[in-house]
């Protein structure tokens, strides 16, 4: 099994293939980390859009954007004190995002409790080294693998257990999809030996 070790920004592990003579450094990049929060009180939309900085009202769905320069995450809020923040590339990021927001709002005169935070989506970026046969990938491992060239140039593999979603593409680049970091660095701890069994040959 690859050995994995998260770490800061760019999570990275390294994982010995199945040729033993190579040891390949593997690194995931994480590029958005989507999480929620609630304030436990109602927000005026219509007052964090007059007081409130980097603020978009976007009345006619009930909603204001707020935006932070650091991190650079972007904060969709509800009048009900529900906010979902998009852009953080760590799970620690994304919550250190989240607590600023919060004092954002307090300082508006909210009497804001940042409770029930979760990371709910993580979007990350892998590369292979080595490209990738994907008719015969997918045919291997059928019914997690789905290819429809026609339509998208990836295979869409889904591993149920982990909620996580792998679009694999020829090159060798796997954008995943899961609820966590550590779902995302599993996923592709457990497609590497799959894809290493139908990679291209280099003559």
């Amino acid at each position: 099994m690859p050995r994995c070790d998260l770490r800061g920004r760019k999570q990275s592990f390294s994982t010995t293939p199945m040729d033993a003579d190579s040891d390949v450094a593997l690194d995931i990049l994480i590029t958005n980390v989507v999480c929620v929060f609630r304030t436990r009180c109602h927000l005026n939309l219509r007052k964090i859009a007059l007081e409130g900085a980097n603020v978009i009202y976007k009345r006619d769905v009930g909603k204001v954007l707020m935006k932070l320069r650091k991190p650079r995450i972007t904060a969709t809020i509800w009048s009900s004190g529900k906010i979902i923040c998009t852009g953080a590339t760590s799970e620690e990021e994304a919550k250190f995002g989240a607590r600023r927001l919060a004092r954002s709002l307090q300082k508006l005169g909210f009497q804001v409790i940042f409770t029930d935070f979760k990371v709910v989506n993580v979007l990350a970026v892998c590369n292979m080294p080595f490209e990738i046969r994907l008719p015969e990938f997918t045919k291997n491992n059928r019914p997690h693998a789905s290819y429809e060239p026609e339509l998208h140039p990836a295979v869409c593999y889904r591993i149920k257990s982990l909620r996580a979603t792998l679009q694999i593409f020829s090159t060798g680049s796997i954008t995943v999809t899961g609820p966590n970091v550590k779902a995302v660095a599993t996923a592709v701890e457990q497609i590497y030996p799959f894809v290493f069994e139908s990679r291209k040959e280099i003559l």
